[in-house]
């Protein structure tokens, strides 16, 4: 009687242990179909779920590239932003600083403070002979020309830099002036000089690469580029030359 109770509850545990399998396959089973099944339609429901870490990822992944190209570009519109800042200085300076063009000038002299011994000092003049106003700032370039043709005879003049040198306004017909020193040729010996009279300056607005003649054959000028006669102050308002 025991050994058929025995028998039978083995049995009974045994039946009831076969069902329990059965019914965890069957239950794995429909659980794992409708994943499989909902993965393979796209995932529109379990995927974004359970794999939003990984798409969430790539996507993050894709978005730190996003992120880096939005930081490129954000890195180039902030270039283009200082290009454009800079342009926009470049824009400001230029209209704040209209510099006189030498088509608009007029060259001339007017008598300095005479010089030391030696030497002598006049003013080279520039008139503003256009329509608007305009400015000038620095030294102009300075030289002895000849010959009927125009050449430069010995040295360019020398920029006297312990003068003032501030930006000078220019409303139409209002003059600057830059006192030039001329040294005589007779400091130097025939030999070094190599003296001969001039047809008078070439002379270059500050900034232009464009000369203007100024007529004067009243100095002698060297030949010789090693005896330089010529040294000039920057350009400051008509009545402001300290020389």
């Amino acid at each position: 009687m025991q050994r058929r109770t025995a028998s039978s509850f083995v049995s009974v545990a045994v039946g009831v242990f076969a069902v329990g399998v059965l019914a965890g396959c069957a239950g794995g089973g429909s659980t794992t179909g409708p994943t499989a099944t909902s993965a393979s339609t796209g995932a529109v429901t379990t995927a974004p779920t359970s794999a939003s870490g990984g798409p969430s990822a790539s996507g993050s992944a894709g978005s730190g590239s996003s992120g880096s190209g939005s930081s490129g570009s954000s890195s180039g519109s902030g270039s283009g932003s200082s290009g454009s800042s800079s342009s926009g200085s470049g824009s400001s300076s230029a209209a704040g600083s209209a510099r006189c063009a030498t088509s608009a000038l007029a060259v001339g002299e007017e008598p300095g403070s005479g010089g030391a011994a030696g030497s002598t000092v006049f003013h080279i003049t520039l008139e503003n002979t256009g329509t608007t106003t305009c400015t000038l700032q620095g030294w102009p370039g300075v030289s002895f020309v000849g010959g009927g043709t125009g050449k430069q005879i010995g040295a360019a003049a020398t920029l006297d830099r312990s003068a003032p040198h501030p930006t000078v306004t220019l409303k139409p017909g209002q003059v600057a002036v830059a006192p030039l020193k001329v040294g005589q040729a007779g400091n130097y010996s025939t030999a070094d000089c190599s003296p001969v009279t001039p047809d008078g300056f070439r002379v270059y607005p500050p900034g232009s690469k464009t000369s203007l003649f100024l007529k004067d054959s009243g100095h002698q000028a060297c030949r010789a580029a090693d005896a330089p006669l010529l040294s000039v102050q920057a350009f400051v308002p008509e009545g402001q030359a300290t020389s």
